[in-house]
């Protein structure tokens, strides 16, 4: 086991955000590394807005890395029973049951393909196989929704169950940035009988200490989350606080599960713990099952359809090949479009979280996130 050095750490990670604060290239973020259960590093750095430095308590919007805790609900409803993995999407939402294939023509217009022939399973929302909200298509679909179609988890589901898919399930795999784990929510949803935000509250947040992780903050956390900050023409500037979206303008009501919660770096190094631990709480309590968490973990295709050195798992990418030179083979997480990145590696025991609210350095290529990485092992 590669055991950190606590004070290279420190140097490299302190090093590199101040610089990047003192450019204008970041704003703010929050950083924790953990080995073994302990901390090895963790500090806040640079400030919100005007003169308001970041702390412990700063809340931050997740965007994309609110999936892997979709994916943790939805295993939490494999565990009890009331769903598989290999269940068809429509068992649970029957107008899924007919989809086509779609494309785009001449002048962007929507033209149907054929009939798909494969049903969309909860795998291939997971995995990124669904054709659901994906490729250009899948945008195009996507800026084509009226307000009342995406009011809540069931008029998005309504709407797409209307649309066509980018391509046959299981065929390729292309990101879904939304709707699939959407669709996940909404089946927590319907198996469950609760709100998606109340069941998150209840079986995953509550269990693991996550008091600050939420789809509809409250006034206290609204005076507690980052401005969004910009780096445009070598200017660095913040963005006023929007209290009517948490993710670009989906409205409040709209629980997305592929974007939407906010959190702070505490709570998500929790979560990413109960994930190091195969599914324990710090307490011990088994929240979800170790065989799911390897599941979770564990490459999900094939080289055909995914080469190169990552994969994806069940709502995250995993690390295959020793030819990704920073992150060991087993490691797994994923990032967020506004600059949050987290990984889990279980060879060497650690979980990193790295949290900032950039709108234009995010998502699994953001050089932060390649930095951050290259900070804690090389």
């Amino acid at each position: 086991m590669k055991i950190l050095d606590e004070q290279k750490i420190k140097i490299k990670i302190e090093n590199r955000i101040n610089e990047d604060i003192a450019s204008g290239r970041v704003g703010g973020a929050s950083v924790i590394v953990k080995q073994e259960g302990k901390v090895v590093y963790q500090n806040c750095f640079g400030r919100s807005d005007n003169g308001k430095p970041l702390t412990e308590s700063t809340i931050f919007r997740l965007a994309s890395l609110t999936k892997p805790i979709t994916t943790a609900a939805i295993l939490k409803q494999v565990d009890r029973g009331l769903v598989s993995i290999y269940d068809p999407i429509e068992k649970f939402i029957p107008e899924f049951a007919d989809m086509e294939i779609g494309a785009l023509a001449e002048g962007e217009e929507i033209v149907i393909v054929r009939k798909a022939t494969e049903k969309i399973k909860i795998l291939n929302l997971l995995n990124h196989t669904s054709g659901v909200g994906s490729l250009e298509l899948g945008d195009k679909l996507f800026t084509k929704l009226l307000p009342h179609e995406k009011v809540d988890l069931q008029s998005i589901a309504n709407a797409y169950a209307n649309l066509p898919l980018a391509f046959e399930p299981g065929s390729v795999t292309a990101y879904s940035p939304l709707i699939a784990f959407d669709l996940l929510a909404r089946v927590v949803e319907i198996t469950s009988g609760k709100a998606y935000d109340q069941f998150l509250k209840e079986e995953l947040f509550a269990p693991l200490g996550m008091v600050d992780t939420t789809f509809v903050p409250t006034e206290d956390q609204w005076g507690r989350i980052v401005n969004l900050h910009n780096f445009e023409d070598g200017k660095s500037s913040f963005l006023p606080l929007d209290k009517h979206h948490t993710m670009s303008d989906l409205p409040l009501t709209y629980f997305c599960g592929g974007a939407s919660l906010v959190s702070t770096i505490g709570d998500y190094s929790r979560f990413a713990e109960m994930l190091l631990a195969d599914g324990k709480t710090a307490d011990g309590t088994q929240l979800i099952s170790r065989e799911l968490i390897k599941k979770m973990q564990t490459p999900s295709l094939s080289d055909q359809i995914m080469p190169g050195p990552q994969k994806w798992g069940l709502g995250v990418r995993v690390i295959t090949g020793a030819d990704y030179v920073l992150l060991p083979v087993g490691s797994f997480g994923w990032s967020g479009a506004y600059g949050a990145h987290m990984w889990v590696d279980p060879e060497n025991q650690i979980t990193a979280v790295y949290m900032k609210n950039s709108l234009y350095d995010g998502g699994a290529g953001a050089l932060t996130a390649a930095h951050f990485e290259e900070d804690v092992y090389l």
